[in-house]
């Protein structure tokens, strides 16, 4: 048993609270375990500089963790005047787990921004980000579906992300920051409602791992990413 009373293959309690802010076109507030997260989807009718020739549209996000998200103040990335390099990763993680499911063709030439924010942060940011965005997204394809700005419905399929790592030996699923903080093996999965991967980071923090650990958390993610896309099912399917 860990910490928290979870075993080894158990999901924090997760919650996605759509339409979270009325300003946005779409907008959620996920929370896994204590990690809480606000994502926002927001549309505009520009492509960037390398698109501008194409009939194609484009997904992309930005990602911070506000100052009091952690249990000591981190300064806002905007008073260095530049962007920081995990914060860099996490944004290409998040755009590129996104425009994996969609057919940017059919957006037109448009931009969706994801803006994620972490407002409490307990471990596995990025993952929650990716699993809020993407219901975000969703909302905002509803209403550009609704409001005829698109011809049809671009998702191709659900995605979702989750970490799992080896902590005392053990593989587990979903880490907490006090286990991340001390693990052998650390990694993030991002995968599709088809089982498929879109992205597999993992490192070896202290001890190498062999095949048979990875095949292993492998499979902790897969069923994990199962149970978190039935929930985005539910919750997207709940209403309009």
């Amino acid at each position: 048993m860990r910490r928290d009373g979870r075993s080894s293959d158990e999901l924090r309690d997760i919650k996605i609270m759509r339409n979270f802010l009325k300003t946005a076109e779409g907008s959620t507030l996920i929370e896994m375990g204590d990690t809480k997260v606000i994502c926002t989807a927001s549309i505009e009718e520009k492509v960037p500089q390398f698109l501008k020739d194409l009939d194609r549209g484009w997904v992309t996000a930005e990602y911070s963790m506000l100052p009091r998200s952690t249990p000591t103040r981190s300064p806002r990335e905007s008073t260095s005047g530049r962007v920081g390099g995990r914060t860099h990763e996490i944004q290409r993680l998040i755009g590129r787990a996104m425009r994996s499911v969609v057919e940017l063709e059919a957006l037109g030439k448009r931009t969706i921004w994801l803006d994620c924010d972490v407002i409490q942060a307990d471990g596995g940011t990025r993952t929650a980000s990716i699993t809020g965005a993407f219901v975000a997204l969703c909302d905002t394809v509803r209403y550009m579906m609704k409001n005829k700005m698109i011809e049809r419905y671009p998702i191709k399929d659900y995605v979702a992300a989750v970490s799992v790592g080896i902590v005392g030996r053990e593989p587990m699923l979903d880490l907490t920051y006090a286990e991340d903080s001390i693990a052998d093996v650390d990694m993030n999965i991002v995968m599709t409602g088809s089982g498929k991967f879109v992205e597999i980071q993992g490192t070896a923090e202290t001890l190498p791992f062999d095949k048979e650990r990875l095949e292993k958390l492998l499979e902790l993610a897969q069923e994990g990413i199962k149970k978190i896309i039935s929930l985005q099912r539910s919750v997207l399917e709940g209403e309009g």
